[in-house]
């Protein structure tokens, strides 16, 4: 039986360190931006468009010259705002034969899905940029050579050396968001090419995608939707 003491928190397996202005930036620096993809029923497609599907996605993979992720997510189905347009809709029915069917289909509605789990498929592309971060190795080297300095002077210049690291580290990130961006953009394009619609997802949205990935019996607090364009 394992000690309290061995026991570590579930955030230490966890390699993200945090989300900001939709990126997600992992433990070892490197960063992710998540692309929301709609499917495509490929069987209902004549021939000719399923060649013209794949022949496209082929040129969209060769045409890549970085790794790209893709995650197909099955999530059980919100009907949390479906159930609230319902009770919007009856409360303004005058009709009380038909308020009554309203509510008779909800409660259908709710023991449907209460017995049978519909889910709903979500497809996910994941861009990837992982850059050196010189913020680090600045601030390493800096610690590096403060270590020689007499103790006195060692306290003013380490903090010196902090906020020129800190800075060194925003300048990295944002340069690599930059080159991020410029993969980002190439493959929503190729994607779009193919007839797919597509749609970053915000902090929020990352937040909630991972949130139901880690609690996969928890009903989504929110249906994640995909930009029409």
């Amino acid at each position: 039986m394992a000690k309290k003491s061995d026991t570590k928190p579930t955030q230490q397996f966890v390699e993200i360190e945090g989300v900001r202005d939709g990126v997600l930036t992992l433990k070892n620096g490197g960063l992710r931006r998540i692309l929301m993809v709609n499917g495509v029923n490929f069987d209902l497609k004549s021939e000719e468009e399923q060649n013209l599907i794949i022949f496209s996605y082929q040129n969209f993979i060769n045409g890549l010259d970085f790794s790209v992720q893709t995650l197909v997510h099955s999530r059980k189905l919100n009907i949390d705002t479906y159930l609230g347009k319902l009770d919007d809709r009856r409360s303004q029915e005058d009709n009380e034969l038909l308020r009554n069917q309203i509510g008779e289909y909800q409660q259908f509605i709710r023991s449907f899905v209460n017995e049978n789990a519909i889910m709903e498929k979500t497809f996910f592309v994941v861009v990837s940029f992982d850059g050196i971060q010189i913020g680090e190795v600045g601030q390493k080297l800096s610690e590096k050579l403060l270590s020689f300095l007499p103790f006195k002077k060692t306290a003013a210049k380490k903090n010196e050396a902090a906020e020129a690291a800190k800075a060194q580290k925003e300048q990295s990130r944002v340069h690599n968001i930059e080159q991020l961006d410029q993969r980002v953009n190439q493959v929503i394009a190729g994607l779009r090419q193919i007839g797919l619609n597509v749609a970053q997802l915000n902090d929020e949205q990352i937040i909630e995608l991972f949130y139901n990935l880690y609690n996969p019996k928890t009903v989504e607090k929110e249906t994640l939707e995909i930009a029409r364009r």
